[in-house]
């Protein structure tokens, strides 16, 4: 478990103060795949920083289960540092070092035995996938290959806290699938807690459990992805959201002169695979006109999202949120 308690983040220069963080608290849970996700300049570099005490904060405490790391002196922090890798952005491997190597070097600077170090390491090659490549030098791999000489790097220590830095921001969008699998495959393998930062509402949609949207320093909207995804809060949010695809409001303008009744419907799980909308438009004899829709899945749960307009008998219009309700639907009056 990690606590966050009321973080703050100040740069102060001669011609202004910045704050970075406005006051953020938050909990992790143990096992999860946590995700920050917010524009440049929101704070997210800085609070996933926070975790390790790459930056310290200004005010607030951070909590490791129950420990405030925030009170370590240097020989603390560097322990407790071996048990949280990090993966970066542009992958930070050295040049002039072999594959092997650079998985090896966190762990001779931990004073593993050289035998123990090439152990470990192939170990770790194994895991993502790169044995083969143990003898190469990063130039000679591709950029997603690079990417997982990273990964296999940061689990070398074998660490409870996995955190990755826009791990995916460099790669393409084939590339950035088959590391995003990785990451969910470690997850599960290893019960490792994992926190990523990221710009794209993907990358949280693939592979995160639970979500926070930060902005101008501050947590604006955190929840279950699926519940954010459903039900946005933040005008951030909205806007993160419409960017990757899934504009909350874009029915409006298709709503205009149209008559009936409009509804909002929200499908997971098991119900997002059924005819429920064809068998109970027969039943309540209704017609449906979908004005907008969303069907994917979030991590492993399949989703929906309907705007539909419904025109049909008084009688029947008014039977049918309790109708999907029952089918596990849930139904939100919307206006025009």
């Amino acid at each position: 478990m990690i606590v966050l308690e009321n973080l703050r983040k100040t740069y102060a220069s001669p011609e202004r103060v910045s704050h970075a963080l406005a006051g953020v608290s938050l909990r992790i849970r143990r096992g999860e795949i946590f995700g920050i996700i917010g524009r440049s300049g929101a704070g997210k570099s800085t609070l996933i920083r926070m975790l390790n005490l790459l930056e310290r904060p200004t005010e607030g405490r951070v909590l490791v289960d129950g420990h405030d790391i925030t009170a370590y002196d240097d020989a603390e922090l560097r322990k407790f540092r071996q048990s949280v890798g990090m993966v970066f952005q542009h992958f930070n491997l050295l040049r002039s070092r072999t594959v092997l190597d650079n998985v090896c070097f966190p762990l001779r600077l931990a004073g593993m035995s050289r035998q123990q170090q090439r152990e470990r390491a192939h170990e770790m090659l194994a895991l993502v996938g790169l044995s083969e490549h143990a003898d190469k030098y990063p130039r000679q791999l591709s950029g997603g290959q690079q990417q997982r000489v990273g990964i296999a790097r940061a689990l070398a220590s074998k660490p409870q806290l996995l955190l990755c830095d826009e791990a995916t921001s460099a790669l393409d969008p084939e590339t950035t699938q088959s590391i995003l699998k990785l990451l969910i495959d470690i997850n599960r393998s290893l019960g490792l807690t994992i926190v990523l930062i990221t710009h794209g509402m993907d990358v949280i949609r693939s592979v995160c459990d639970r979500v926070a949207v930060i902005d101008a320093g501050l947590i604006v909207e955190l929840g279950d992805v699926l519940d954010v995804f459903l039900h946005p809060q933040h005008a951030v949010t909205q806007s993160l959201l419409s960017e990757s695809g899934m504009d909350a409001e874009g029915w409006r303008d298709m709503a205009q002169g149209m008559e009936g009744i409009l509804l909002r419907l929200s499908f997971r799980g098991g119900s997002t695979l059924q005819p429920l909308l064809s068998r109970i438009s027969r039943e309540l004899e209704l017609d449906l006109s979908i004005l907008q829709g969303t069907v994917g899945r979030i991590k492993d749960t399949p989703y929906g999202q309907l705007v539909v307009a419904i025109q049909g008998s008084s009688e029947a219009c008014e039977r049918l949120p309790e109708v999907l309700r029952a089918a596990d639907v849930e139904c939100e009056e919307l206006r025009k």
